[in-house]
């Protein structure tokens, strides 16, 4: 009759054997626990580690001893309150009292501004180029070489003589629309942008040498977004002077002016701001394409607006545009600026 073999019950071991047999090395078994950390498996009691569950099961046993028929004694289980199974626990966040909300009329700080090196490099060609263009020689005639301020007219100045010519212009301005290109003052049209340089002027008249002296204001586009703990604004402006412009901000108000020296021009932007900011953790960064500032939040909380629309404040633009733009003209078209083409 075979002997009746026990089973080992030993972490690592799990074999059989004869209890008649059974010697102070007949098992080898490992005597800390399993742990299973980062996608890794191992053993407490001597390191070894592996990512491969069946070479983990092979992992030799690192202490040797007798084998025991005595099962480990299984962790307790938590004790489940059955008269609580029906209670729904609420987490709410902790109540945080607002800040208090200062007077718009707080005092105003000037941010300070970081210039980045393609600003200085736009603001350093448009003054070479005012330099160059604009230049008046002796008696108060233009350059030779000096080109045609009109727009669509490719005429230099020549000498004397051509001060007497035709000027053949467009007293429009250009308009991309739909893949179209056309002046708004004749409305021909064509999606060749080399047959749209070409096309001659629609009105006569006396060629402008020097650029007309213009204060209005200039429009550019703003938009914003927001992180956690800081709001960003950011105005998309090109060819503005960084150094004539600036930003002002108290906790509730934010004040933008751009200067634009080609056009002689400015663009302002002054809002009263929904949350409230913290005015020294807060910077401007001035950059070849717009300027971005960066709000630093008093505290913590998403913005549902950036600002309140009945005390914000922006600049209104007037510009003289012909009466005779097409009426099936979207109301926003974009205008490029051709004198440098």
């Amino acid at each position: 009759m075979p002997k009746e073999l026990l089973h080992c019950y030993r972490l690592g071991c799990g074999q059989k054997f004869d209890p008649e047999e059974n010697q102070e090395d007949s098992c080898t078994f490992h005597a800390g626990q399993p742990v299973f950390h980062d996608a890794y498996k191992g053993w407490s009691c001597c390191n070894k580690k592996c990512t491969d569950f069946t070479e983990f099961l092979n992992i030799r046993g690192c202490s040797s001893s007798f084998h025991s028929n005595e099962k480990p004694p299984e962790p307790e289980k938590p004790v489940v309150d059955k008269s609580k199974a029906d209670e729904v626990i609420v987490v709410r966040p902790p109540v945080q009292e607002s800040l208090p909300r200062p007077p718009l009329t707080t005092p105003l700080t000037t941010l300070k501004t970081e210039i980045s090196p393609s600003v200085k490099q736009q603001l350093e060609t448009l003054q070479k180029s005012d330099d160059s263009s604009d230049q008046i020689v002796g008696d108060g005639t233009p350059p030779i070489g000096t080109t045609c301020k009109n727009g669509g007219c490719k005429a230099s100045y020549e000498g004397i003589q051509s001060v007497d010519d035709q000027c053949l212009h467009h007293p429009g301005f250009p308009v991309f629309h739909e893949g179209m290109k056309f002046w708004s003052c004749c409305v021909k049209r064509t999606s060749d942008f080399n047959a749209f340089l070409d096309q001659a002027g629609c009105s006569s008249g006396k060629h402008v040498w020097f650029k007309k002296e213009s204060k209005a204001g200039v429009k550019c586009r703003y938009d914003w977004h927001q992180t956690g703990s800081h709001v960003v604004v950011s105005v998309f402006a090109k060819k503005y002077d960084p150094f004539k412009s600036f930003v002002k901000l108290n906790p509730i108000r934010l004040v933008i002016h751009s200067y634009f020296p080609e056009s002689d021009g400015s663009f302002d932007l002054d809002l009263e701001l929904v949350g409230v900011v913290n005015v020294d953790q807060s910077s401007v960064s001035m950059l070849g394409t717009k300027i971005e500032v960066k709000l630093k939040k008093a505290e913590v909380g998403a913005w549902k607006n950036l600002n309140i629309p009945k005390t914000s404040v922006q600049s209104e633009t007037s510009t003289d545009k012909p009466e005779d733009i097409p009426s099936t003209l979207e109301s926003r078209v974009d205008a490029v600026d051709l004198s440098d083409l």
